[in-house]
């Protein structure tokens, strides 16, 4: 049991991004390596060359919201290679693997204790403030940042932080044990969850509200509702249900691939009915609603699958 705990630390800042190898970063990505991290300033510094440069030179993999618990695989220097758990990957069978600043973790045996309690205040907003107290505001917290619940107020919730405890405003938050929740309106929900974050921009490895990919939108609109799925398209395509064309519902997965649906998938989107769909498309893009027929890689929608059944 204790050795288990030294191996695992806490995501310390509201979004940490992980990193190929600790010689990923650039000059220009210092704002995202620090402790408070600087989303927003990092991705404003950025020019649209820049962040093609994260997916061209595969500088990124993934990232990781604050109090994420994750599983340390290597030390080198200031870096600590890590797994996440929540992102299942056939990379590295503990969770998606990536290195992460060692100071953007933190070992605290009282949050990790928090964890057991079995109770999550759940960011429902795009973002929402974290309070030190009843007077000073905290960091930003993105969408789906879930942290364990102390106790709840009217107006606040007193949750479990990696920092001791802290304050989100109940109004900022759904409180929840965890499960799934898998109705006949899931579906519809994980739509109406994505249509929140029409016209963000897209970011390569994005997980948060500052920016996803196409596989992050599609596997964070899922864990909204409580359903965990990979967290890449190539593996979300192999799992859930296949759903033939004519059988579609909004909240379903479309998959494309290279050679008109016959070799790698390369992208993921959520259908929205009525031919529609709703996806992160590409650096140069924003998260938006467009027709199936007519879309550029039409021919290449290789499958779809559901995961909300």
């Amino acid at each position: 049991m204790m050795k288990a705990e030294r191996n695992k630390q806490a995501v310390a800042v509201a979004v940490a991004t992980v990193w190929t190898t600790p010689d990923s970063p650039r000059d220009i990505d210092t704002p995202a390596l620090q402790n408070p991290v600087d989303i927003k300033g990092w991705l404003t510094g950025m020019s649209l060359d820049d962040k093609l440069e994260l997916c061209q030179n595969n500088l990124v993999q993934t990232q990781a919201l604050y109090g994420t618990m994750v599983e340390i695989l290597e030390e080198v220097g200031d870096w600590i290679k890590v797994a996440i758990p929540d992102q299942a990957s056939r990379k590295e069978v503990r969770g998606y693997p990536g290195w992460i600043p060692r100071l953007q973790l933190k070992d605290n045996n009282e949050y990790t204790d928090a964890l057991e309690q079995g109770l999550w205040a759940v960011v429902s907003r795009p973002k929402a403030k974290l309070y030190k107290n009843r007077e000073e505001s905290g960091i930003t917290l993105s969408f789906l940042t879930r942290l364990p619940v102390l106790s709840q107020e009217d107006v606040s919730i007193t949750v479990a932080t990696p920092d001791g405890p802290q304050m989100l405003k109940t109004s900022d938050v759904t409180v929840t044990d965890g499960s799934e929740r898998k109705d006949e309106r899931t579906g519809l929900r994980i739509l109406e969850a994505g249509k929140t974050f029409l016209g963000l921009p897209y970011l390569w490895g994005g997980m948060s509200a500052f920016g996803y990919d196409c596989s992050g939108f599609a596997h964070s609109m899922h864990r909204s509702q409580g359903i965990l799925i990979p967290r890449d398209a190539s593996e979300q395509a192999r799992c859930g249900k296949e759903i033939a064309p004519e059988d579609l519902a909004p909240g379903d997965l479309l998959f494309f691939a290279y050679e008109e649906g016959r070799g790698a998938i390369y992208h993921v989107s959520i259908y929205a009915g009525g031919g529609m769909m709703i996806h992160s498309p590409e650096t140069i893009k924003s998260i938006e609603i467009i027709p199936l027929r007519g879309y550029k890689y039409e021919k290449e929608h290789c499958i779809s699958r559901r995961y909300w059944e």
